[in-house]
This record gives C-alpha cells, structure tokens and sequence, in this order.
C-alpha cells in the first residue's frame, strides 16, 4: 500500500470518528433537552423550593384629592360655591404593589414596611392562584419591616427564615418576587458587599447586604435566597436610579424584629443612658485624635444605666457601634433606632489616647425617662391635656424655650410633625430629638396657634 493510500485511509478513519463523536454529542444534547432532570441547577431548586411561599401583596389606601377649581382661584367665595361640589370627590382610592414571604405555619408575611405603610386594605396572592385578605400585625420604619397575618384557615406553603451570619462576597443569590406587577419574578446575582449604609428617603440605613441581582419597584418585601434555597434576606427596593445595585435587609436582623412586631406591634424604643456633645475643634485637638477620626462624646452617663453597666465613662468618644461608624451624636441615635430590647451591643471608644471596645445590652427606655428627656432638651415640664396636647406646666429657666417667651399653660400639639394625642406620641416626639440641633413646635395660646423654632439644650 502506497503513502498516498494510507493517508487517504487515515483521513477518512478521522471524519468517521468525527462524525462519530458528532452523533454521540447530539444524542446526548437531545437526551438533554428531553430530560428536565439533567438541567435541575441549584437555582431550580432554590427557586421550586421557596417561590410557593413568596405572595404577591397588592394594598389600597385612601388619598386625599384637591379640587382643581379650588388649586387656581384666588376667591375665597368662589372656592366655596365648590367645596361641597367636589367634596364627594376629595379621596381616592390608590393601589400599590409589593412581594412578601410566608414564614411559618400561622401564615404570618414577612415584608417591607414601606409596602404596607397606610393602606386601608391588604390583599395577598400565591402562585397558586389563591388571593386572601391580610392584616398588619407590626411594622417597623426604621428597618424597614412589617409582619401581616393571612386570613385564612388554609395551610400555607412557608420557609422558616435561615441566617445571615455567615455569608460570603460573590456567593450566588436569588430574588423573588413581584417587579412591576409581573408575578414570580425570578432574578439572579451575587452579594456585592455585606453590612452596607447608605442614605434614602431622608433616612440612613445600616447594615444592608448589597446585591447586583435585580430588585425593582415591586420586589420589595421579597426573599433573597442562597444557592441552597436558604432566606438570608429581605428586598428592598428603597434605592432606586442605579443599575445593577440592590438592597436586602439581613434576616438575622429580620428575626430579631419579626419576635417584636408580633409580641407588642411595633419595636420598643431602647436606651443606653447616654448624653452627648458635639466634638469641635478645640477637643479634637486636645483629644489627640487620629485624622478622620469622628465620634460622639459622652457627656454624662446616667446611674443604673446600660453604659454604666458596660463600663462607660464621661469623656469617651463613640466611634463605632456593632462596626457602624458614628460621625455624630445623632448618627449613634440613628443605628440605635433599629436594635432592639436585650441586644447586646459593641461599641468601640476611644479614651486616653486609645481605642478599645464595650459590650453593652440595650434596654427599653423607663417610662420617667420621656419626662426627663423634654425637660432636658426642650425646657419644659409638660403634663397630658385629656382633649389632646400635652399642657407646659413649667419653663426652665434660662433655657431657649424660656428665651422666646413660651409660658405655662401653653398647649403643645406638635413637635417636628408629629401630633401629641397620647403618651406614646409623646415618647416618639422626644426620642426623635435625640441628636438633633433644634425642634419646630406648634404651640397654641388661646384661641392662636403659633409655629415656634426651639434650640435643643
């Protein structure tokens, strides 16, 4: 046999097993095609395994609605030939969408305050078709949070939440949900970062898992789940205008709120026993702080107190709570807004030239501590007005309050917006001052009402 024979031989043995090969592979790509089994990824399963549980929430709420005649006249006697034309049609009715989670065999939903935050009516569907009504058992705003009940007697699909103390950068995610109204939305990503702050809605969030999987209008109130089909976290779509940047609230710090909201309806306030002053110039100097070094400065800790406790001292400088970075009294007012009762906390100080760490378990505030409180910082001894307000029984002198000519018997009806109707409104309106420069009250003297800027002591 000549070379040429053999080559010619060999060539066609090679298209043979080519063709071979070729026939073997597209078998097998068929069979793949053919068997679902071959392309059940962990994400299938994560997603076959939580997506029953996540619920479309679809809520209504009423809204006010101005007459367009009354908006442009100028004739008090014009808008009043129409006020009770359109009066009827002063309200409407909006809907707004969101995604929650079903989280044990009560059917209790897991999902974003901001979902649920003034709606009248609350429907939730499954992806089985199934609608049911649902109440609000507890929301949270400063996390973020809210827990409904399903009303129904029917057993409910339900993931138990999972943890979130050990996740990795660059591990896979899923999120579920309701984007834009389009039901069982499936997205996929990574964790793009762990213990995220950042500022939205005039409001800072701490300690949020950053994600590049897509979560959108809608999505809020949603899971995220691992590779494993594990709730690590819940969406939240409060950050809006960039691509590729999602938020998700930790479901270790879900855990903690969920137990609140359902015991009590809300997260209890909680205090350390701490008092602060702003750190300028001069003490930064006289501090020896390291550049780019920030704080709050205790300025008295209180007996019997948390901070006492846990070995805190006047003269301290917080820099740092549970790893969050304290740039002022009123950024460690805000990161203590979102722990709850028992928390252990670690905070690290700054002290004789030195840093180190405190462990301190937050505690729900005493009741005589408001008290204390709107007489620290506003000056004013107040008493609750049974026809709402709360009644100035005494100004302390020399105090801002004093210096604009506030005087006993003035009824105080606001502070920073928030109405004083009973005792619980007055203890959010004075923790809220915690922190902050001055307070816009709405004073009434008389007949007359007056809008009055104090500068807090």
């Amino acid at each position: 046999m000549n070379e040429a024979h053999l080559g010619s031989t060999r060539s066609r043995s090679a298209q043979a097993l080519l063709v071979l090969a070729a026939a073997i592979l597209t078998g097998a790509a068929d069979a793949t095609a053919r068997d679902p089994f071959l392309r059940r990824t962990a994400t299938v399963e994560a997603v076959e395994k939580v997506g029953p549980s996540v619920v479309n929430i679809t809520t209504e709420r009423v809204v006010a609605r101005s007459s367009p005649f009354r908006r442009y006249s100028a004739n008090p006697y014009f808008d009043r030939f129409y006020r009770d034309l359109f009066e009827p049609r002063a309200s409407q009715t909006v809907q707004s969408l969101g995604s929650g989670v079903i989280i044990d065999r009560e059917r209790h939903v897991l999902t974003n305050e901001h979902v649920v935050a003034g709606a009248s009516r609350i429907r939730v569907s499954l992806s089985d078709g199934r609608e049911f009504d649902a109440s609000l058992v507890g929301a949270d705003p400063n996390n973020d949070l809210a827990v409904l009940l399903v009303e129904t007697d029917e057993a409910l699909p339900w993931v138990a939440p999972g943890s979130s103390q050990d996740l990795l950068v660059g591990e896979p995610v899923i999120a579920i949900g309701n984007p834009f109204g389009l039901s069982n939305t499936v997205t996929t990503g990574v964790i793009s970062a762990v213990d995220r702050s950042f500022h939205a809605n005039d409001h800072v969030y701490h300690g949020f898992l950053q994600t590049d999987a897509s979560i959108n209008p809608g999505n809020s109130g949603g899971p995220l789940v691992n590779a494993e089909g594990a709730l690590i976290a819940i969406n939240s779509a409060i950050y809006s205008g960039a691509q590729g940047i999602g938020f998700a609230i930790p479901i270790d710090v879900a855990k903690r709120v969920i137990d609140e909201l359902i015991e009590h309806g809300e997260i209890q306030p909680v205090w350390l026993g701490l008092d602060f002053q702003d750190l300028d110039p001069a003490l930064q100097e006289v501090m020896e702080l390291p550049e780019g070094v920030f704080g709050a400065l205790v300025n008295r800790v209180r007996p019997e107190s948390p901070a006492r406790l846990g070995g805190l001292k006047r003269g301290d400088l917080v820099t740092q709570i549970d790893g969050h970075v304290v740039g002022g009294a009123r950024d460690f007012f805000q990161i203590l807004e979102t722990v709850t009762a028992d928390q252990s906390l670690e905070l690290e100080i700054w002290r004789n030239g030195s840093f180190m760490t405190k462990q301190v378990v937050a505690k729900e505030i005493p009741p005589q501590h408001i008290r204390e409180l709107a007489q620290q910082r506003l000056g004013l001894s107040l008493a609750r007005n049974p026809e709402g307000g709360y009644v100035v029984e005494k100004v302390r002198r020399g105090s801002a309050a004093a210096r604009i000519g506030m005087q006993p018997g003035d009824l105080v009806l606001q502070v920073n917006g928030t109405a004083l109707r009973e005792d619980e409104d007055l203890k959010r309106a004075v923790l809220d001052l915690r922190g902050r420069p001055a307070a816009l009250v709405v004073v009434q003297r008389g007949a007359t009402r007056y809008h009055v800027r104090i500068v807090l002591s």
